[in-house]
């Protein structure tokens, strides 16, 4: 997938799904917020069977105590019997998310984000591109952490085709956030959200996966970032953008980004349709800035017809030397799934593609122009990401 072939209607194939399902009026919008005072909002479900465990207070990792009781260490929290103890997870996780307030010559805007990397001297935090990209040409950016402290930050890189990016603080040994396998989730699964909303800073609440793969589109147009989205009815309001998803566990699984909304212009609060990406995509773009300064982004090596209206995603061209073209896929072909998962329109096609690794192997289902179905298997290219 390259050039602009993909971009023009992009935000208004997703608007239309949703007016499709709801009947509503349903935009989707970053969850950016503005500047306010800081907070604690927490939301606690009731334990059904509770097993002690103790959560390191550097690294985020759990561990089983036999006896209650935990070293200075760590932190004594509750398992409830496999489901999800909100309280737990809040005191064990927001000291490793933080709230992100970028002031620049044009206004000034707060998000979140989460500590993903330190060292004796420095830190890393992983955030959406959206909450600092007004201050990539000139501004400032300040991370402020669950207890107030503050510490001036600068942008490592910014990855606008994911919707992310890494910010750099001079503030060492902080508590680590711990990864998850987004992979794993299933639709139905416990989850929890930490951020900032308008401001309010570490803001826990909870919710469910709702659905899974969700082809998303955010940003204007020329410059989308597409999300293969988990949506999330965990509340997510401005400022909970760059924030964390979490699992049972108190593992990160996505990165808080966007929302749905009922209103065609301005931003409204949560009506139950979050969306994150998978923090499986988030971690590659994030430890690929980190290590050499950029990322990278899987390329199948076509270009779609956008005046195609019908189902699936319909390949006008395809680009020379590149997957699709060394796989032997004909142009005029139409793709109705990736892996197994149904395409419905070129959003799908391209927010499945980016979910993978450049290099990863994927079966590709077309229709040719014959009417005859066919499945190639196609080896992912490597392309620089915006």
């Amino acid at each position: 997938m390259k050039g602009r072939h993909t971009v023009h209607k992009s935000l208004t194939v997703i608007r239309n799904k949703f007016v499709r399902s709801s009947g509503l009026k349903v935009g989707v919008a970053f969850v950016l917020g503005a500047t306010l005072a800081g907070g604690i909002a927490t939301a606690v479900t009731s334990p059904v069977a509770t097993v002690k465990a103790c959560v390191d207070n550097k690294t985020q990792a759990m561990y089983l105590s036999t006896n209650g009781t935990c070293t200075k260490t760590r932190t004594l929290v509750d398992i409830s019997g496999g489901a999800i103890s909100v309280k737990s997870i809040a005191a064990a996780v927001t000291p490793s998310v933080v709230s992100i307030n970028v002031v620049t010559p044009s206004g000034s805007g707060t998000g979140s984000g989460s500590i993903i990397r330190t060292s004796a001297t420095s830190s890393y935090i992983l955030t959406n591109n959206h909450v600092v990209e007004s201050a990539a040409s000139g501004g400032t950016i300040t991370v402020e952490f669950n207890n107030g402290d503050m510490s001036p930050a600068t942008i490592v890189g910014r990855d606008t085709t994911y919707d992310l990016a890494v910010i750099k603080i001079l503030k060492g040994n902080l508590p680590v956030i711990q990864f998850g396998d987004s992979s794993t989730l299933s639709i139905g699964d416990p989850v929890v959200a930490i951020g900032s909303p308008l401001g309010l800073a570490s803001t826990v609440t909870s919710g469910i996966v709702s659905a899974l793969n969700r082809p998303v589109s955010t940003g204007s147009v020329g410059a989308e970032a597409y999300i293969d989205a988990i949506q999330t009815d965990a509340a997510i309001n401005p400022g909970n953008s760059g924030g964390a998803l979490l699992d049972a566990q108190g593992r990160i699984v996505g990165v808080n980004s966007a929302i749905a909304t009922l209103t065609s212009g301005g931003q409204s609060g949560s009506i139950g349709l979050g969306f994150s990406i998978p923090i499986n995509e988030a971690k590659r773009i994030a430890n690929e800035i980190i290590d050499t300064g950029a990322s990278t982004r899987p390329v199948l090596g076509v270009f779609f017809d956008t005046s195609y209206t019908g189902v699936g995603a319909k390949i006008l061209k395809l680009s020379a030397g590149e997957g699709a073209d060394k796989a032997g896929i004909p142009a005029g072909s139409i793709i109705t799934s990736i892996d197994g998962v149904r395409i419905p329109d070129q959003i799908s096609a391209i927010v499945r593609i980016r979910s993978y690794t450049p290099g990863d192997v994927v079966s590709i289902a077309v229709t040719l122009a014959d009417a005859t179905k066919k499945t190639y298997k196609v080896t992912l290219g490597s392309a620089p990401s915006n």
